[in-house]
C-alpha cells in the first residue's frame, strides 16, 4: 500500500482559492491512479476528481467542474487539487486516495484535511 498525507486545508472566504497537496510514500506513486474525495458534516463521502497514473486523463464531479483542477507530479510523489471560486458548499474534509492499476476501487486513503469556506 501507499501512504498518503494531505496538506493545504484551511479557512477561506467564498470566491477564494486553496491548493491541496497529497504526499505519497511507500510504493511507486506513478503506478497509481489518484483521486480526491470529500465529506461534509452529516453527508456521505463523495467523489471530487481523479487522474490517471500518467496524468493524461482527468475526471471531475459536476459540482466542481470548471473550478477545481487535479494534477500530479510523479517525480515528487505528490498529488494536487487547485480549488478556485470556492463556495460555502465546498466546505468538507478532503481526502486523497490511491488506486492500484489492477484494483477496482481506491484502496489507500489519507487522513483528510479540513476546508472551510465562509460566506
Amino acid at each position: 500500500q501507499v501512504q498518503l498525507v494531505e496538506f493545504g486545508g484551511g479557512l477561506v472566504q467564498a470566491g477564494g482559492s486553496l491548493r491541496l497537496s497529497c504526499a505519497a510514500s511507500g510504493r511507486t506513486f506513478s503506478s497509481y491512479a489518484m483521486g480526491w474525495f470529500r465529506q461534509a458534516p452529516g453527508k456521505e463521502r463523495e467523489f471530487v476528481a481523479a487522474i490517471t497514473w500518467s496524468g493524461g486523463r482527468k475526471a471531475y464531479a459536476d459540482s466542481v467542474k470548471g473550478r477545481f483542477t487535479i494534477s500530479r507530479d510523479n517525480a515528487k510523489n505528490t498529488l494536487f487539487l487547485q480549488m478556485n471560486s470556492l463556495k460555502p458548499e465546498d466546505t468538507a474534509v478532503y481526502y486523497c486516495a490511491a488506486q492500484e492499476t489492477s484494483a477496482a476501487s481506491f484502496g489507500s486513503w489519507g487522513q483528510g484535511t479540513q476546508v472551510t469556506v465562509s460566506s
